[in-house]
């Protein structure tokens, strides 16, 4: 068989990951971060556009490797309709949402625009994304708000969330449709979702506003002050929607997004980087707690993942926390590149068929 080159792009809140894979071999892999300062210069996600894209570009051509090689660039799914879980070669409808924003503003929404025109500059490859961050699988009850104005949404960080679970899964010698599970992603974004036998029925929208606050958003703020900030005249919508997503968070209390930063600050006993670490952590058992309940109590395990779950003293004030619930498991970082190229590799070799976006 003839060797399928594929390169995966992740657009993260606070980086751009790339890899190249040779079929089901890792071959290169490098995580270029962006620095708050440089973000802080562009009004809309999609104005990041080119220098996320010059980035890629070049990191490749500084390693001498060739564009041309690929037969398909995969980019991390972002916010468009709300689909079932699987493998989706990009199109016009998905370029045209993905653009528009149609379901919020995300980095992870350049995954696809950025595939779509590499691969554009290669004879013969295609472009995909797989399980994005809009992946819905809600039960219906788990979508009411409490007012028929709103409606909660499932919006989270599925790639990670299924290609953990599947990993657990086979390190237990079990099928991951036959788990019950509790998946929290630590990193730019906090999402903790309730996976009963293969789906995810329940979890917060780590984008703009349920759940615990992370490196740059506010997670669930009170309502009635929210409501008072939105009409005393101080701020804009956009205003608003920043204080939200993207300087919230650490960000508001240390004007940095950099979650290692407040770790180290913390462990030289900074009474400050300790309270609000302490106090994000709190908030990330609270919600541990709450998905088990939707999982009335039956849960196998409670999973750590993500990049901030690097961070010992986190993991260990939610183990202090949440440990009664079940075993408390951590698969630190992430491996949705990984998971990015073998969702493609499925799809290009014939073991899976890649689904219609519209």
């Amino acid at each position: 068989m003839k060797d399928i080159r594929i390169l995966a792009i992740n657009p993260g809140s606070t980086s751009t990951k790339i890899a190249i894979y040779n079929n089901t071999k890792s071959a290169f892999l490098k995580n270029i971060k962006h620095s708050a300062t440089d973000l802080q210069k562009f009004s809309a996600i999609t104005d990041q556009y080119e220098f996320r894209k010059k980035f890629i570009l070049d990191e490749l051509k500084d390693a001498g490797i060739s564009i041309k090689s690929f037969s398909a660039i995969i980019g991390r799914g972002g916010l468009v309709k709300p689909i079932e879980s699987g493998v989706y070669e990009v199109n016009e409808a998905m370029l045209k949402d993905l653009r528009k924003g149609v379901m919020g503003e995300h980095a992870s929404n350049l995954g696809g625009l950025m595939a779509h025109d590499i691969a554009l500059s290669i004879p013969g490859a295609r472009a995909f994304i797989a399980d994005p961050v809009v992946v819905d699988e809600l039960q219906d009850v788990a979508r009411i708000s409490g007012h028929p104005l709103f409606q909660r949404r499932s919006i989270f960080h599925a790639l990670n969330h299924k290609a953990i679970g599947r990993i657990h899964a086979e390190s237990t010698n079990s099928n991951y449709s036959e788990l019950n599970l509790i998946i929290a992603h630590l990193g730019g974004g906090i999402s903790v979702g309730a996976h009963s036998r293969g789906k995810v029925i329940d979890v917060n929208n780590a984008l703009d506003g349920e759940g615990p606050f992370s490196p740059e958003r506010s997670g669930t703020l009170p309502a009635g002050c929210l409501a008072k900030i939105c009409y005393d005249g101080r701020y804009s919508l956009n205003d608003v929607k920043k204080m939200i997503t993207g300087r919230g968070g650490l960000m508001a209390y240390f004007n940095t997004n950099d979650a290692y930063e407040i770790e180290l600050r913390a462990r030289d006993g900074d009474p400050k980087a300790i309270l609000i670490q302490n106090a994000m952590s709190y908030q990330i058992g609270k919600e541990i707690g709450s998905m088990a309940s939707v999982l009335k109590g039956r849960v196998d395990a409670v999973i750590l993942t993500g990049g901030i779950a690097h961070n010992p003293m986190l993991v260990s004030y939610l183990k202090d926390m949440v440990s009664f619930i079940a075993p408390v498991v951590v698969y630190p970082g992430e491996d949705e590149m990984k998971a990015l190229a073998m969702n493609v590799f499925m799809v290009l070799t014939g073991k899976a068929e890649s689904k219609i976006y519209n």
